[in-house]
């Protein structure tokens, strides 16, 4: 213990501190992601980039809303604008470990939206490198029945270094 204080460093929090009763990652989100969850793929940004969104796979971006919220009537006001993949639909704060039950149905029925209700549809979840958000929302939908699920790890920033644009997303409405 006295090297972690002589050295100014700080004992990792244990994993009951990082994940919740549901397996869900809720706390200290950025941060190195190890491998996607069970019985998800992982797919690279230039496998990504050869694909048509909404007609090969759905583009499921996650990023919180920063310094944004959801207007009781569901509309998002936002305080910054989120560059992302184009095409990818945003649903911002989807990715959290812990939904409200508001954020949880709007996400559940905006994939049913998306998906035509066809489980297996091709659905890609990401954020950002090193956020467990895209995880969680791959894992999430796996528990909903979804059997086509692929995590994009890099997130926009490996889009981004792939030398790929992006563009201004607009949180889905609903």
């Amino acid at each position: 213990m006295f090297a972690l204080v002589a050295t100014g460093a700080q004992a990792a929090p244990g994993d009951d501190a990082l994940f919740g009763a549901h397996g869900y990652r809720v706390a200290y989100y950025r941060a190195p992601v190890p491998k996607p969850p069970h019985g998800v793929g992982r797919i690279a940004p230039a496998a990504v980039a050869l694909l048509r969104p909404d007609i090969d796979a759905i583009l499921i971006d996650v990023l919180p809303a920063e310094g944004g919220h959801r207007e009781a009537d569901g509309r998002w006001r936002l305080a910054r604008e989120r560059p992302s993949i184009p095409g990818a639909h945003w649903f911002p704060e989807a990715g959290r470990g812990d939904l409200s039950p508001a954020n949880d149905r709007w996400f559940h029925d905006g994939l049913v939206r998306l998906t035509g209700g066809a489980k297996n549809h091709m659905i890609i979840t990401f954020c950002l490198a090193d956020c467990w958000m895209g995880w969680n929302a791959a894992r999430r939908l796996r528990a909903l029945g979804y059997t086509n699920i692929w995590w994009l790890a890099e997130g926009t920033d490996g889009w981004r270094d792939l030398g790929r644009p992006l563009i201004n997303a607009r949180p889905e409405e609903g």
